[in-house]
């Protein structure tokens, strides 16, 4: 009896490290907590914060996420393009008088597209061109998404803040269209070039209204490999056919620009 009694006493006694041992678990967890939300992703950052500002319905909209670490470059593209960058009047007076002042507007918006991407046009990775019709901005895959994904390079956001700046000065139907190269393509999440190019096209729209266009004014377009530029059989033929591409319309509503 007293042999049982000693066992149990020594069996209490030990119960501590139980409870020490869960204690060191969730000590451990916290720590690797804190260390993967020191590692910010900027791209994942800005549209986490973007969507807990629209859900409690702030009154002042800010697209500059709170700053974390070092101070990065951005904020001064940011200043940069409010200084470039300078409000257009569209006036509507009838119907010819509309016609001709949205053709002004169009050549405007083309020459502030030209003026904001001056840099990027002359390393090829950026192209503008215009009609009576509509705008054409191309931009290479290389400046926005990573291989094979729809996930936006952290340098991708100050060159569609900029975008966004120029695109909610008017009221123009915006069309974005992905584009990809013939190397197939067969993941869970991409089955084919369709869905890759429909997913970086709907990605460019989603982050446009992020900035304050009218989704209302936006519409995703995919063309997997099937309309290239250039030819696939080299790399930079590949390169130039990875891409994706805002039309910029002369009409304001969107499903009658599409059917033009």
């Amino acid at each position: 009896m007293r042999r049982k009694r000693a066992h149990h006493e020594a069996h209490n006694k030990e119960r501590w490290l139980v409870s020490y041992a869960d204690f060191i678990t969730l000590l451990f967890a916290f720590f690797v907590v804190m260390y993967s939300i020191s590692s910010v992703n900027e791209g994942k950052y800005k549209v986490l914060s973007e969507t807990l500002e629209g859900a409690f319905n702030s009154v002042q909209r800010t697209v500059k996420p709170i700053q974390m670490g070092e101070n990065r470059p951005r904020e001064k593209a940011g200043e940069q393009t409010e200084n470039l960058i300078r409000p257009i009047e569209t006036i509507t007076r009838g119907s010819d008088g509309r016609i001709a002042d949205r053709n002004k507007g169009l050549r405007e918006m083309a020459d502030q597209f030209t003026s904001q991407f001056a840099g990027l046009i002359s390393e090829g990775l950026v192209t503008v061109n215009e009609n009576e019709n509509w705008i054409e901005v191309s931009l290479t895959n290389s400046v926005l998404f990573k291989s094979g994904d729809v996930e936006p390079f952290d340098e991708a956001f100050p060159i569609i803040e900029r975008m966004a700046h120029i695109l909610k000065q008017h009221d123009n139907a915006v069309l974005v269209e992905g584009f990809t190269d013939n190397i197939p393509i067969r993941t869970s999440r991409f089955p084919s070039n369709w869905e890759l190019s429909s997913a970086r096209s709907a990605a460019m729209v989603r982050m446009l209204a992020f900035e304050g266009v009218d989704p209302g004014r936006l519409a995703a377009i995919g063309y997997g490999e099937f309309q290239p530029v250039s030819t696939n059989d080299t790399l930079e033929g590949r390169r130039k056919n990875r891409r994706v591409v805002l039309l910029v319309s002369k009409e304001s509503q969107v499903r009658v620009a599409l059917r033009k």
